[in-house]
């Protein structure tokens, strides 16, 4: 009987402490990860950053959530469109992982970062860029107004902040 207590007692405490770090909250990682923009005077926003996007150069990653709450990122490019004063990602994706966390979410994260300079007091590595959260665009009429090409695969999202690379 002592020993079925001492075992019973155990098991309580082995289960208390796993309880414990469900009870921990979660970090907001986009906006805590740093606590200064180190590149924001290189920072591309507006009007600079799509012409960056459309030039087809540089890095792009795109970020998103997978059914099991693990992350996802995949380098792949996408484009920008400016409508109303507002921008948008354009991304025509295969049936993949993304395309599937992102219908599913209808949000991600994305990242622009221009190709280093090759002038003597750059930097070797990539400065300027941003990083963009987005939302999908679900209203039919701004769809239709966004997809020029009429393409089933097409996505739109609305770039809803944007932020220095680090």
């Amino acid at each position: 009987m002592k020993n079925m207590i001492k075992a019973l007692a155990l098991a309580c405490a082995m289960l208390a402490l796993l309880i414990l770090p469900a009870l921990a909250e979660d970090a907001d990682v986009f906006s805590s990860a740093s606590v200064a923009d180190f590149y924001g005077s290189t920072a591309l926003t507006g009007d600079e950053l799509m012409d960056a996007i459309n030039s087809f150069s540089g890095f792009y990653l795109v970020s998103t959530t997978n059914p099991d709450g693990s992350p996802n990122s995949a380098f792949f490019i996408y484009s920008c469109v400016k409508l109303e004063d507002k921008y948008y990602l354009q991304m025509g994706l295969a049936e993949n992982q993304s395309r599937e966390n992102l219908l599913a979410n209808g949000e991600g994260l994305a990242v622009y970062a221009a190709s280093p300079s090759g002038e003597a007091d750059a930097k070797p590595y990539a400065v300027a860029g941003a990083r963009m959260r987005f939302t999908q665009v679900t209203d039919e009429a701004l769809l239709n107004t966004l997809n020029t090409t009429g393409s089933e695969a097409t996505l739109f999202f609305e770039i809803t902040e944007v932020r220095p690379l680090g």
